[in-house]
């Protein structure tokens, strides 16, 4: 009715004025095209009304531009929230690909995005800075950072932002574990940077053993790479500089090819400890018939400007030194020093990362989530809570629970305790009846009840299979996206959409707790070599798990354009060769 009243306007309009100018006309008929298409299509209008509705939005505050932060940015489509993401650097890395970079296999900006990319298309409000945080103060729900641009006539400026919800997603840093010298001479390998400079040292390495005024004896420990670690990131970057040094750079210094050696520091019994023992084994007799010497059992003490010593544990604690040209560490993960402080705040003082329950909430504060590195999950342990389920699963209060009243809370106990389910698995256990067989003879009759105590007994190896997950991009790339997905339900109509479990209290959850699923792991072994371990206890080694590894890495890349830029380095390597210059 309003769009045919509003034609009978316009046909006045003309009539009452018949000099009018055309174009003015259509303009007035295109608005009234405007007008009837708003009306055809309530969808938009109410999508139009429901924005304008949003007056007050949630403000959100993301610390960090990781994979955990990343994959929560793009993830999250509820215009219902302000987001101001902070963070001292302003790109996402593809840190997987890190010690592909050391060696010139890939280029560093092939693997970076720029942060915003991701949010300049978004239909969230999603700002961000280039600051880092230097504290938190969950009292008053500000975060106090620090531009870590210089400014010539004030220096690094300081400010506050308020929060209505904090993400902490900011990593970790390298953990040291506070032995001497590891700070001044040790490399890492945890950031884009890192890698361009242990690039830039190992050539250099080679310019300097090619001097002439250099000894022999100076050229072997010039041209001597320590690696400190025997996990995947130093297994990884051990076998790439194996390969650019024999396939590349032996041909541009050869009379340095006799002279270099790359050893591999572990401190446990083997390297790759949190992978099959087939391919731990695979890789120790690859990398002896490589040449790299690996060394196990033997732990880092110090690290001098040329010298590096270590504990042999297998020798009854001999100290020994190792001359060394380079030094690379990588250890583990330590705490960020605004973590540190954060974490004294709020009573978790004595952990290594942030504990956070089963939905990524830090323990003892409100509206703050943490994920990746920065955090581990504090899952809860069954036995705590036994009496609570004994109480919900025995539904006519009869003081003893039937199979079938144990059977039909069971989906509720493996959602909220994951470990029951992963024990009945290690135990070849098929379900719950399996289980009870351990506290009480002949339960396949559902006549057979359990009291309490037999309810413990049954569960009370269950805690035993829990188990804190690994620091990988993997885990905190899906810890963003579940929490993401959280988000874009958390400001619906209730008012408290993270309520307990149905067995812990009143009503069920809105949101199911975060669950870790596993889908394989690499290790890159040099010469073409891959070792891949895959669910299912799947392993392959060779020259086929390469070419998957090379398919899954490419398909994981955050653009097509950074997709694009690393298969085009890894074409280039195979016809052209590694590139050696020092930029």
């Amino acid at each position: 009715m309003r769009t045919f009243n509003f034609f009978q306007q316009v046909s006045r309009v003309l009539r009452d004025h018949p000099s009018l100018p055309k174009f003015l006309v259509v303009v007035a008929v295109s608005g009234g095209g405007l007008v009837a298409y708003a009306e055809a299509n309530p969808s938009n209008g109410a999508y139009i009304a429901s924005s304008e509705a949003v007056t007050e939005k949630k403000k959100v505050v993301v610390l960090g531009t990781g994979w955990a932060s990343t994959s929560f940015l793009k993830n999250l489509n509820n215009p219902r929230y302000e987001v101001q993401v902070l963070s001292p650097r302003n790109y996402f890395a593809f840190t997987p690909l890190l010690p592909s970079v050391t060696c010139g296999t890939v280029e560093a900006r092939s693997i970076v995005e720029p942060v915003r990319n991701f949010f300049r298309k978004k239909s969230v409000d999603i700002q961000f800075c280039e600051a880092e945080c230097v504290k938190i103060d969950a009292v008053n729900r500000k975060v106090y950072c620090r531009s870590n641009i210089n400014n010539n006539l004030n220096g690094k400026e300081e400010f506050a932002v308020d929060y209505d919800y904090l993400i902490i997603g900011v990593g970790a840093n390298v953990n040291t574990f506070n032995t001497p010298g590891v700070v001044e001479n040790c490399h890492f390998l945890k950031e884009v940077e890192d890698a361009q400079k242990i690039r830039r040292t190992v050539i250099d390495c080679f310019e300097r053993a090619s001097l002439p005024t250099v000894s022999d004896e100076e050229k072997k420990r010039i041209l001597h790479f320590a690696i400190v670690g025997g996990g995947p990131t130093g297994v990884e970057f051990a076998a790439s500089l194996h390969d650019f040094v024999n396939e590349d750079l032996v041909k541009l210094y050869p009379g340095a090819k006799d002279l270099v050696k790359i050893t591999l520091l572990e401190a446990g019994d083997h390297i790759l400890n949190m992978f099959d023992k087939r391919i731990t084994a695979f890789a120790e007799d690859k990398f002896s018939r490589d040449g790299i010497d690996v060394k196990t059992g033997s732990m880092v003490v110090k690290v001098s400007e040329k010298e590096i010593s270590t504990k042999e544990l297998k020798n009854g604690g001999e100290i020994t030194t190792i001359p060394y040209g380079m030094a690379v560490w990588s250890t583990g993960i330590g705490t960020r020093p605004f973590i540190k402080d954060f974490m004294q705040q709020i009573g978790q003082a004595n952990r290594r990362a942030l504990a956070t329950d089963e939905w990524l909430r830090v323990e003892g504060c409100d509206n703050v989530y943490a994920l990746g590195d920065c955090a581990t999950i504090n899952q809860r342990k069954v036995m705590e809570d036994v009496s609570a389920i004994f109480k919900k699963a025995d539904k006519d209060n009869s003081g003893t629970l039937t199979v079938k009243e144990v059977q039909d809370t069971f989906a509720d106990i493996c959602e909220r305790y994951p470990q029951v389910e992963l024990h009945l698995k290690n135990k070849q256990m098929r379900n719950i009846v399996d289980l009870l067989k351990e506290a009480k003879e002949d339960v396949e009759k559902e006549s057979v009840e359990l009291n309490i105590e037999e309810l413990k007994t049954a569960l009370s190896k269950v805690d035993s299979q829990m188990k804190n997950l690994p620091a990988t991009a993997q885990v905190a790339s899906q810890q963003g996206t579940y929490l993401a997905k959280c988000f874009n339900r958390m400001e619906e109509t209730e008012k408290n959409p993270e309520g307990p479990l149905r067995f812990r209290g009143e009503g069920r959850h809105r949101f199911k707790p975060f669950r870790y699923k596993h889908f394989g792991q690499f290790a890159p072994l040099g010469g073409e070599q891959t070792a891949a371990q895959l669910p299912g206890d799947w392993v392959s080694i060779g020259h086929s798990s390469q070419w998957l590894w090379y398919s899954v890495y490419a398909s994981k890349q955050v653009s097509w354009r950074t997709r694009a830029l690393v298969v085009s380095d890894w074409t280039r390597r195979f016809i052209f060769g590694r590139d050696s210059s020092q930029i």
